[in-house]
């Protein structure tokens, strides 16, 4: 999903596909992958600092690819969407999930 043809019309089918599905506030669980480089692994950390997120990284098989997961309370749809297209816009080459 990093950066999908049609961005808009996703984030629109994703906000209610999360209000479908979702109480909020809730827990979400964000997956991305990006090349094992330690700055664009803590890249993404900082995105997420402050909020109370749970990060755990996991090098694949190679050591070439790192994934991210982040387990955090967000308010709303809205917010879960904000989180994605902030990562999308700082960490150059990163896979979303």
């Amino acid at each position: 999903m990093s950066t999908p043809p049609n961005s808009e019309e996703f984030y629109k089918k994703l906000k209610s596909q999360l209000q479908d599905t979702s109480l909020w506030p809730t827990e979400y669980l964000y997956k991305f992958i990006v090349i094992s480089d330690k700055e664009k692994i803590e890249q993404i950390e900082t995105i997420f600092n402050y909020l109370g997120a749970v990060i755990e990284t996991k090098e694949s098989k190679n050591g070439k690819y790192t994934s991210v997961s982040i387990n955090v309370t967000m308010k709303n749809p809205d917010a879960v969407i904000n989180k994605y297209k902030e990562v999308a816009e700082k960490v150059e080459g990163v896979i979303s999930l």
